[in-house]
């Protein structure tokens, strides 16, 4: 919450209120990655009259929209009404590393509007908000959308940041002969841990009109010569023979027996002395703020997954045949469960 001029956080009033216009900021920042005025503003400032045609937008409404871009700190005026990019606003821009402006686009996109215009019926219910909304379940949606999957995908790049290199840095890969990322999509994380850990070699398993993107990014990574991609789905069966199984921001997507029958056929295609390492936000007990807490709420609208506690996640492991060993943090909010065959 925004302080006062004394330090001082507004009343409780105020800052309900405040987090209530939430909304509001998302969507005026959604407006201006949709126009793509940061690419348009990378030559140097332009004013609404001059950009109106360009965007495809009503000039006094731009120039209204720019100048409350300016007010967030995306943009900054000039004279004549000119407005040029801060470094806040340079990160909109469809080149600009981070992906924030494919993450922005996903998340105010008009399904996941609609999906959370129903996020009272999975409250209520227990039912799912995205299939309420959209008729069938996203991942279905995203397999019928390959834009909207290929910007899903370049958003979980962008919304899990530095977490790649996070869990490289964190967990020791370096033992491994293989290590297969289970529904890994474009391979950002396997990338990342192949970068630090000379010895492995990679298996990246996904969906096909997912794993379409990753030779571009593990090419990039420079690590493509190093990684098999094998699509299939993880419902059906997992490439054999790894030593060490990475499922990264998979679990949480799914109802419980969904998941044992992901971890079933991870447990069933191990090697034996081999790892389960769970990427997944695990939550700290009682009252401590953590960002999984918020994609708690997304995974209730979205799939009907959810975020787990470490209890929670022995548990249901312990229910998949594996003993959980560890928690292992990151120095982002991920964590990496490890777990063996019990």
């Amino acid at each position: 919450m925004t302080a006062d001029e004394n330090g001082e956080a507004p009343p409780p009033h105020a800052q309900l209120i405040q987090m209530a216009t939430g909304l509001w900021v998302s969507r005026i920042v959604y407006a201006a990655a949709r126009l793509g005025l940061a690419d348009h503003l990378a030559a140097g400032p332009r004013s609404a009259a001059e950009l109106a045609a360009a965007v495809g937008a009503h000039e006094r409404s731009l120039h209204r929209l720019m100048r409350t871009l300016a007010g967030l700190g995306l943009l900054n005026e000039r004279d004549g009404q000119r407005f040029a990019l801060t470094p806040l606003g340079s990160a909109l821009r469809a080149d600009a590393p981070g992906s924030a402006r494919a993450t922005v686009l996903n998340f105010g996109s008009p399904w996941a509007m609609r999906m959370f215009g129903e996020f009272m019926h999975a409250v209520e219910t227990g039912g799912i908000a995205f299939d309420r909304a959209m008729g069938m379940p996203l991942f279905d949606y995203l397999a019928q959308h390959p834009e909207d999957a290929s910007q899903f995908s370049e958003t979980m790049v962008g919304f899990h940041g530095a977490e790649p290199a996070a869990i490289a840095a964190a967990y020791d890969f370096s033992g491994f002969g293989t290590v297969v990322d289970v529904g890994g999509a474009t391979g950002n994380l396997l990338a990342a841990i192949l970068a630090r850990h000379a010895g492995p070699r990679g298996i990246l398993f996904d969906r096909p009109h997912v794993v379409r993107d990753a030779p571009a990014l593990l090419a990039a990574h420079g690590v493509g010569d190093r990684v098999t991609i094998e699509s299939g789905s993880f419902f059906e069966s997992v490439p054999p023979g790894g030593d060490a199984y990475l499922l990264s921001h998979i679990i949480h997507d799914w109802n419980e027996d969904q998941c044992l029958t992901i971890l079933g056929h991870c447990r069933d295609a191990m090697k034996p002395g081999g790892r389960l390492l769970t990427i997944e936000m695990v939550l700290p007990a009682g009252d401590a703020p953590h960002p999984g807490k918020v994609l708690d709420m997304v995974m209730l609208a979205a799939t009907g997954g959810e975020e787990r506690t470490g209890a929670e996640y022995a548990s249901l492991l312990a229910k998949a045949g594996f003993r959980m060993t560890r928690v292992v943090p990151t120095e982002s909010a991920a964590s990496v469960v490890e777990a063996v065959l019990a």
